[in-house]
């Protein structure tokens, strides 16, 4: 099996966030067991296994160290813009996963249509969620809610961008609580001081940081279906346009700065994609 590491929402080697890509061909997926340590060998926080059902239709599977997951944005960034750097794939293909199929957009900039979002509930006892975080005694101003484009992730407003770079969560606590919510992560954020205006194209929509621990992802340097979820939560409660184009800054705190984009279009469909480096290549013998 040929991998690729690939680092997304960059254009760089060494920024972003890395992902293993394992193109399979067109040959079935290996068992579940093989992929999990594959994973867990690579060692990223999630690793896409790739099966090429046709020109434009490709049938992906994701694996963090420890388990599968229904769908991950950086991996399918990063797995998209390869197969366009390979000359495999371009134009519009389809993306079969485990949260549904998905229209990707591929071209030098991969764009990727989510899953239809919901909020998925309203958490009342936000007190254990701060505490987690290090934080007493908050209250915000907006609610912590789960929302979901493909995973369910908890947002989670932070007071401002200093605040959140100071963030220095207790990752068992954290782990229980996203499993306690049934969710995937913390998704902490910060608005931008100045006001997002109403065309959507602010240059940074919010600061983020994402912690998954219950995953095995202590933090994430760019994780594209939480931004998207963080998308539609903030355009629900008002906070930015209906329709338009975000961007979110992540992984500052880890020494990695990645970029997200999304994209809210007039049917309300939400897209997140990006740019992908590709960093190292090599065979897995199994």
């Amino acid at each position: 099996m040929r991998y690729y590491i690939v680092d997304a929402f960059t254009d760089r080697p060494f920024g972003g966030n890395p992902a293993g890509v394992v193109l399979l061909g067109e040959e079935a997926f290996p068992d579940e067991s093989l992929m999990i340590k594959v994973a867990a060998e690579l060692r990223y926080s999630e690793t896409a296994f790739v099966q090429r059902l046709s020109a434009t239709e490709y049938h992906l599977r994701y694996f963090t160290p420890k388990a599968e997951v229904e769908l991950c944005g950086h991996a399918t960034i990063a797995t998209f813009s390869l197969l366009h750097s390979l000359g495999i794939a371009e134009g519009e293909c389809r993306c079969r996963t485990l949260a549904g199929d998905l229209c990707i957009e591929v071209g030098k900039k991969v764009l990727m249509q989510m899953s239809a979002p919901r909020i998925v509930k309203t958490i009342a006892d936000i007190a254990p969620i701060y505490k987690a975080l290090g934080i007493n005694g908050y209250i915000p101003s907006l609610p912590v809610q789960v929302a979901y484009t493909g995973l369910e992730d908890i947002m989670i407003p932070i007071q401002d961008v200093e605040a959140l770079n100071a963030l220095h969560p207790d990752m068992e606590a954290v782990a229980a609580l996203t499993e306690k919510h049934k969710a995937v992560s913390f998704h902490c954020f910060a608005l931008p001081t100045q006001a997002i205006g109403q065309s959507g194209n602010q240059t940074i929509t919010a600061h983020v940081r994402d912690f998954a621990p219950l995953y095995g992802i202590p933090e994430e340097s760019a994780t594209g279906t939480a931004n998207a979820a963080l998308t539609h939560y903030l355009s629900t409660l008002g906070v930015i346009p209906a329709m338009g184009d975000f961007s979110y800054m992540q992984g500052e705190a880890m020494g990695r700065p990645s970029s997200v984009a999304t994209r809210i279009s007039a049917d309300g469909t939400i897209y997140v994609g990006g740019t992908a480096a590709i960093v190292a290549k090599g065979e897995i013998n199994c």
